[in-house]
């Protein structure tokens, strides 16, 4: 008989999740200006994470279309974002623009404020392969 493994709560990863972004020496080296709102969409779960200025103030789990406001959003399957968390991720896991042109992940929204923030985007989904997978 083996013990089932339980993931961590929504909320216990959301935390996890900003924990990691606020201790990460590179976005706070590069994250002065780094300010936004995104939604991490993973079909099973959601996630607003709301940034100013390199630190996360909020993580809504779950919000309703109206409760959050987001500048862009990121959307995957759950299959997808599970490789993302992986500690090596698989080839077209490693980044959102592999994953945009070889899996199911889409991007949406203001590609804008996407593209000012891309490199402390990368680092803090690069974080998933410290804190795990959304869902």
């Amino acid at each position: 008989m083996t013990a089932a493994t339980r993931a961590p709560s929504a909320q216990a990863w959301a935390d996890a999740f900003a924990e990691a972004s606020n201790t990460d020496p590179e976005i706070q080296a590069h994250g002065k200006y780094f300010t936004c709102s995104y939604l991490l969409d993973a079909t099973e779960r959601s996630y607003v994470v709301e940034v100013q200025s390199g630190r996360v103030t909020n993580v809504a789990v779950d919000p309703g279309p109206l409760d959050v406001a987001y500048d862009f959003a990121i959307r995957a399957s759950a299959e997808t974002w599970r490789g993302f968390g992986e500690p090596v991720p698989a080839p077209m896991f490693h980044g959102i623009w592999a994953a945009t042109f070889q899996r199911d992940m889409r991007l949406e929204g203001k590609v804008l404020v996407l593209m000012q923030n891309l490199r402390c985007i990368t680092r803090q989904i690069e974080l998933l392969r410290v804190v795990g997978a959304p869902v």
